[in-house]
């Protein structure tokens, strides 16, 4: 079984950097991809970005040229660079590694337990 534990996220100001960390445990090499969400207060779980097989990237508009996402096999770490950021992108946000991929749900899919990131204006 896999377990994935977030950290990075905290307090920064509009403009400012953040890199968060999604470090694994157990096989994760059986997941097709590596994907970050995040859940504002009172709005649904979103996408932001996911990284595939042969590292293939997807990232959403809202973060497009903002965030990059990249992973360390060898630490098994997936990482999600956070740049420009603003205040809309106050969030919790959740390491996931997907069974099928990351478009859509699965009984496969294992989640992190989710970090902090509040950006004040």
């Amino acid at each position: 079984q896999v377990s994935l534990v977030e950290s990075g996220g905290g307090l920064v100001q509009a403009g400012g950097s953040l890199r968060l960390s999604c470090a694994a445990s157990g096989p994760v090499f059986n997941f097709n991809a590596m994907g970050w969400y995040r859940q504002a207060p009172g709005k649904q779980r979103d996408l932001v970005a996911f990284i595939a097989q042969h590292d293939a990237v997807v990232y959403a508009e809202s973060v497009e040229g903002r965030f990059t996402i990249s992973r360390d096999n060898a630490k098994k770490t997936t990482y999600l660079q956070m740049n420009s950021l603003k205040p809309e992108d106050t969030a919790v946000y959740f390491c996931k590694a997907c069974g099928v991929t990351c478009l859509v749900e699965s009984a496969y899919d294992e989640w992190g337990q989710g970090t902090q990131v509040i950006v004040s204006s």
